[in-house]
């Protein structure tokens, strides 16, 4: 597992001005790969920090009424482009019946998950705002800075049923500005 080196900051310090607030609408909206999205706010790769990650059958009411299974693994990880953290999060996988080449991609901590999870057909649900006042703050203690106005929960649907349960703090490296081929920068 690796520790990560890049800044990290509330997605606003401030009171966002009205371009930043639009983004951060449009991040917590959309119900694609988060994981691309943060490549392509930062033109480019992006290097996954996994903090903390084990096979547990010890988990949050919300992930158990969600996942029904024995066995979950936890993951606490980081996405950050360009020395600045673009967010952090904690992943529940229900291990039952989980393809054995996506399980041996998610143990081996290397890969985002929206790169492993580019074979499944996947389909996104947002849970309630209760599940994430469970969820965060254990997302919050691993990696500080709580942020709720910059976080959600979502589940990720397969054909087999939901497999992934995911809440993401938005971080402050997502409002950076990337040019094809230029370092990005950090928008005010």
């Amino acid at each position: 597992m690796s520790t990560s080196p890049n800044r990290r900051e509330t997605f606003a310090d401030e009171a966002l001005d009205a371009p930043a607030r639009r983004l951060l609408d449009v991040l917590l909206a959309q119900d694609g790969s988060t994981t691309r999205v943060c490549e392509a706010i930062a033109g480019g790769r992006i290097s996954l920090h996994v903090a903390r990650q084990g096979v547990t059958a010890d988990v949050p009411a919300p992930v158990r009424r969600a996942l029904p299974c024995a066995q979950y693994l936890e993951r606490y990880s980081t996405l950050a482009a360009h020395g600045q953290v673009l967010m952090d999060n904690l992943t529940f996988i229900a291990l039952d019946g989980l393809d054995p080449a996506v399980r041996a991609g998610l143990e081996a901590g290397t890969a985002p998950i929206g790169h492993l999870l580019e074979s499944l057909w996947t389909r996104r649900q947002r849970l309630p705002r209760a599940d994430l006042d469970v969820l965060g703050p254990l997302l919050w203690n691993e990696f500080g800075l709580p942020d709720p106005v910059a976080s959600r929960a979502y589940l990720i649907n397969t054909p087999e049923g939901p497999r992934f349960l995911i809440a993401e703090t938005y971080r402050r490296g997502m409002r950076m500005i990337a040019a094809p081929g230029h370092a990005a920068r950090s928008a005010a």
